[in-house]
């Protein structure tokens, strides 16, 4: 059945597999394919491919719940990638270049919008790798790139977020252009390990290598066609282009809804008065290539920015404190990134405390975090009935909470601001909270669960188990 790539897409998927913050009716379910494609013969589209962390534990080949501890352990042992021969690249089977009198990034490239209130057509899930012209250190880091003529993309930065925009204004202030490629449809691995942020990777570190890490094999390189710079050499399209100086464009300046495209919070963005431009170069794939998207506040963008999250806040606190925090949950409601959960063990007097110290450095190694709920060893961080339960038994509002206001958070949360919170100084501040769910150790053998008769459940209900 053939799909409008114009709104249509995403909202079939909104209802198959989605989840994450996007508006209910929603589920976390499989991935799907489109193969017809109203405007691009030929096509293949496929959304949701990281929407579930059981589905990203099995692409990665770990349990889901140990998926931080395997990105904290391939930061600990990364692979630096190696550059393949442009032959040995099936991202260069097909190759359209730029100054090909029919060519028009639009058609090329079959890529959706998220609503129709979009700015226009994005590319959600674009692994963009570029490198500072002064070092030559590369980085690769994903952004939303909004398709504006046939030639042309603007490309987002989070203010004061992304190494890129660190190169680009190196380029910037000495009026050159910066080269950059832009990968789709790429192994998960490399997906989940671009989306690290300082401190655990501080700029000069090439997420590629934690991506290696992840395989214990070096992610493959290739040259470019156009630019000189580097691309996923495996991927399924590439996008090869340039930065260019001082040039800026209207994110909404074909479509002037106002609005830019849905975020991970769940509200669509606004679109924003200026932006980089990408001039675009080539345009290299596959044979018959697949376009991979993800609608922006959906359970895909929970496991990409969550994992690193979670590996980010278990590396900063088993520095302080070894052995204390058990594991990590960066919630779905967070959108991966407002909201986590530690699971903590206080095995001796002198650890009361000790467990809101954790909270306070998870602060520290991921300043985007917003609330930190802090659960014992018995209580299951990946289950949310089990730390509401922990909330409701184990909680008093008046001694448990722990307030930090006017703190720097993620500036896509439409709550910080002074007009909905007169206490906020500015725009892009948050009152951080801590929600201590934990009992207090002296009292822990007050607090013991209701022991069950240990049995084999496999030999009771064999269906449900072998699904």
């Amino acid at each position: 059945m053939p799909v409008d790539p114009h709104g249509e897409l995403s909202g079939v998927y909104r209802h198959v597999g989605a989840g994450g913050t996007v508006k209910r009716p929603t589920q976390i379910g499989p991935a799907m394919i489109f193969n017809d494609i109203k405007g691009h013969p030929g096509a293949r589209v496929v959304n949701g491919l990281l929407a579930s962390r059981e589905r990203v534990g099995m692409l990665l080949d770990t349990d889901p719940e140990r998926l931080g501890h395997l990105l904290n352990e391939s930061v600990k042992n990364p692979i630096e990638p190696v550059t393949v021969p442009n032959h040995q690249a099936p991202a260069q089977e097909v190759v359209h270049r730029a100054d090909d009198p029919d060519f028009d990034i639009r058609k090329l490239v079959p890529a959706p919008t998220n609503t129709e209130e979009d700015a226009g057509p994005y590319i959600t899930i674009g692994m963009c790798y570029a490198s500072d012209s002064e070092t030559g250190e590369s980085d690769m880091t994903i952004h939303r790139l909004c398709l504006q003529s046939k030639d042309e993309m603007s490309m987002y930065f989070v203010p004061g977020a992304r190494h890129l925009d660190v190169f680009r204004k190196k380029a910037e202030a000495v009026g050159e252009a910066l080269p950059i490629s832009i990968s789709i449809g790429v192994d998960p691995a490399v997906e989940i390990a671009t989306s690290f942020e300082p401190p655990t990777t501080p700029l000069g570190f090439n997420e590629l290598e934690i991506a290696g890490g992840i395989r214990k094999k070096a992610v493959e390189l290739t040259d470019c066609l156009t630019i000189n710079e580097k691309a996923i050499a495996n991927a399924e399209y590439v996008i090869e282009g340039e930065l260019i100086p001082n040039k800026r464009v209207r994110e909404d300046q074909n479509t002037n809804t106002g609005k830019a495209m849905p975020e991970f919070p769940g509200y669509t963005g606004p679109a924003v008065k200026e932006l980089p431009v990408i001039k675009v170069k080539a345009v290299t794939h596959r044979k018959n290539p697949i376009m991979q998207t993800v609608i922006g506040p959906s359970e895909e963008h929970v496991t990409m920015a969550g994992i690193p999250t979670e590996a980010s806040i278990m590396q900063m606190i088993d520095k302080a404190m070894p052995g204390r925090l058990l594991n990590v949950y960066a919630h779905s409601s967070g959108g991966g990134k407002y909201m986590a959960v530690l699971q903590f063990k206080k095995t001796q007097v002198s650890d009361e405390g000790k467990q809101r110290q954790a909270a306070l450095l998870a602060f520290s190694a991921f300043s985007e975090l917003k609330h930190i709920y802090i659960v014992d060893e018995d209580v299951d961080p990946f289950d949310s009935n089990d730390v509401l339960w922990s909330m409701n038994t184990r909680f008093q509002g008046d001694v448990d909470t722990i307030f930090l206001p006017n703190v720097r958070c993620h500036p896509l949360d439409p709550s910080q601001s002074p007009e909905y919170n007169p206490q906020l100084s500015g725009k892009g501040l948050s009152c951080k909270t801590i929600f201590d769910c934990t009992v207090p150790y002296h009292m822990k053998e007050e607090f013991k669960r209701a022991e069950f008769t240990e049995v084999d459940p496999t030999k009771w209900v064999p269906d449900l188990y072998n699904k």
